[in-house]
């Protein structure tokens, strides 16, 4: 009976067919390189921790805190082995199934119906000991097992990447939100210098108004002008409180403390160096998932047709019975059996021929996701290269026109001092310098984003060719 056993496993492992398509990956046809490029020279291979290129210490407690507390990571954690029990359970069957079964039985019989032995005659009781060993197999002759093991197995490998690419989500999430409290933070500063410019320049304005240099105009668009600007630093100090508190939660940490400082203290990252293949795309961890996605579903038809073919099982068990508990052990006492089945659908109303069609019409679903997820990533390459290269020419010119507005200040409030100029010429540059410094900090915090959007579009990085 094993040999009979083993020789059924044996040929059901070497002899089976697959049903149902082998995977080929799908060709798109995407230009070899991307439309914009930034840097002809520059060289960067680094794929994990592209934050630390910021080399901001606080950003790198922040990423090392929320990918050890942050809630969406442990739900994708618990997902992946999820999967990965799912995919040991599929793998399960395409071995024998072993189980012990044993009893004892003491029951009354009748005495006058059918023959029974003698003390069964004078008592009426029969009693029956039984171990057994038993085995129930489904022989994989149309690979419909190791086409749900080859489903499950990409449904594990899509769960690990999007995990993935929850976490690249929350790197780069945390990142643009830090990059924002830098951002805040350098606008506070600059408001309130700018503040107490104009609360200076009101105290100076009702001093020449008591000394009758100047009217009431003069002051009363100074107060204006100062409580204009309070009223803007009161409503940042507003948004701060609120980009800390959504750092809190990406970060999982409560008692989070972050130091105020400016974002002029961050090291620009370098940009991608020309030509960058548009094959980078396969790195990206929602791509890759897509992918095995599109995989599990192309398997799941192999599952599906193998239904249209006989199902072939093999059953065997042996043990010991006897109406003793010391005979067992007896040659005697020996029992076995052995035997194939065989199940074949005759007529079932199209049932199968459905969920054959439901899982080719699932694959076509996952195939078109898949493109959609290549082409999308595609554009989202192309827009963080341009917002970083437009972006950081803006920034340029945006320094260089802070830098003049501050002369032309300085030099405005010279002359309205010596009286040469009006206060409504002074304010006026006033107004264009605190433009001019909030729209080259809001301008340089758009440029780091951007470059945190292009690491993240890249699925964390590039590598250059050279390598």
């Amino acid at each position: 009976m094993l040999r009979f056993l083993s020789f059924c496993i044996f040929f059901s492992l070497i002899s089976c067919t697959l049903i149902g398509p082998d995977y080929k990956r799908p060709e798109i046809n995407l230009p070899n390189t991307y439309h914009q490029e930034i840097n002809k020279d520059n060289v960067l291979t680094d794929l994990n921790m592209w934050w630390k290129l910021y080399q901001d210490p606080a950003l790198n407690e922040l990423m090392d805190k929320a990918l050890v507390k942050n809630t969406d990571i442990n739900a994708a954690i618990a997902r992946v082995e999820e999967s990965g029990a799912y995919l040991k359970e599929v793998d399960a069957a395409l071995l024998p199934e072993v189980g012990l079964n044993s009893q004892a039985l003491r029951n009354r019989v009748t005495t006058t119906g059918t023959k029974i032995s003698n003390t069964a005659l004078t008592s009426g009781l029969r009693k029956d000991y039984l171990v057994r060993l038993g085995t129930s197999f489904e022989l994989d002759f149309w690979g419909k097992l190791r086409r749900a093991k080859e489903s499950a197995r990409a449904e594990y490998l899509a769960s690990q990447f999007s995990k993935d690419t929850v976490e690249l989500t929350l790197q780069s999430l945390l990142a643009s939100n830090y990059l924002l409290l830098r951002s805040t933070d350098s606008q506070i500063l600059a408001l309130k210098a700018n503040v107490k410019y104009r609360e200076e320049n009101l105290a100076l304005t009702k001093k020449r108004l008591e000394g009758g240099l100047v009217s009431a105009l003069d002051v009363h668009q100074a107060e204006a002008a100062f409580n204009n600007l309070s009223a803007q630093l009161s409503d940042l100090m507003r948004q701060r409180e609120i980009i800390f508190n959504q750092l809190t939660v990406l970060s999982g940490d409560m008692n989070l403390v972050i130091p105020e400082l400016t974002i002029d203290t961050l090291i620009t990252p370098p940009t991608p160096p020309s030509g960058l293949p548009s094959s980078l795309l396969e790195a990206r961890p929602d791509v890759r998932e897509a992918e095995q996605m599109m995989i599990a579903a192309n398997a799941n038809i192999g599952v599906a047709k193998a239904a249209l073919f006989p199902t072939i099982s093999l059953t065997a068990n042996f043990g010991a019975q006897s109406a003793a508990l010391s005979n067992l052990n007896k040659s005697g006492s020996d029992i076995w059996g052995a035997g194939l089945g065989l199940s074949l659908p005759i007529f079932d109303s199209g049932r199968v021929r459905a969920k054959i069609d439901q899982a080719t019409a699932k694959q076509k679903q996952a195939l078109s996701y898949y493109e959609s997820s290549v082409q999308n990533a595609f554009k989202e390459v192309n827009n963080a290269l341009v917002s970083l290269k437009e972006y950081t020419e803006q920034e340029n010119d945006l320094k260089l026109t802070q830098d003049a507005a501050k002369k032309a200040m300085d030099i405005a409030s010279n002359r309205y001092k010596t009286g040469y100029s009006s206060y409504i010429e002074y304010l006026d540059a006033q107004r264009v310098y605190n433009d001019a410094s909030i729209g080259y900090i809001q301008k340089r915090q758009l440029r780091l984003m951007a470059s945190v959007e292009l690491f993240k579009s890249l699925g964390g990085g590039w590598q250059s060719q050279t390598h």
